[in-house]
């Protein structure tokens, strides 16, 4: 995947985005300094290419009832292609799951969970992590506080 060519203006147009979303076409033009048709176009580019990912709203997980957040390490017992996939095809599956990367290192994978409580997360490691998806170790890590979250990506200056 190539790098898109952004100039100042779509720089602009990325961070009054991240900042809100929301922003209706032509209160985002004023922001940026251009016609609402101009500003229009380029953030229709921005989604066409790829650099808009999509949008969706912040929620807050302790107010639906997730108040408890860890980060789990896990290595698998097989690296071969058919493991990785099956491993891929079960966290997608799982709600449970909110993000995962694969590591170098270690350990094969960082899972971002997110559940109701200790007991939501006992059963989400026994019951799928743990028995079905070829793991080989987990290593668990309880968010006590977020001291600061993901608000949008650092843009190019």
């Amino acid at each position: 995947m190539s790098q898109t060519e952004l100039d100042r203006i779509d720089l602009l147009l990325l961070a009054e985005l991240q900042r809100n979303g929301r922003l209706t076409n032509a209160e985002l033009a004023e922001r940026v300094h251009l016609s609402a048709s101009a500003c229009l176009r380029r953030v229709q580019r921005l989604e066409r290419d790829g650099v808009i990912a999509g949008y969706r709203a912040e929620v807050d997980p302790e107010r639906i009832g997730l108040g408890l957040q860890a980060f789990v390490r896990v290595q698998l017992s097989h690296h071969d292609a058919e493991s990785v996939a099956a491993f891929a095809r079960f966290v997608n599956e799982w709600d449970e799951v909110v993000a995962c990367h694969a590591l170098t290192g270690d350990m094969d994978y960082l899972l971002q969970v997110a559940v109701r409580d200790l007991e939501h997360f006992s059963r989400f490691l026994l019951d799928r992590l743990l028995n079905r998806s070829g793991v080989a170790d987990v290593n668990s890590s309880f968010v006590l506080r977020t001291v600061k979250a993901l608000r949008g990506l650092p843009l190019p200056t």
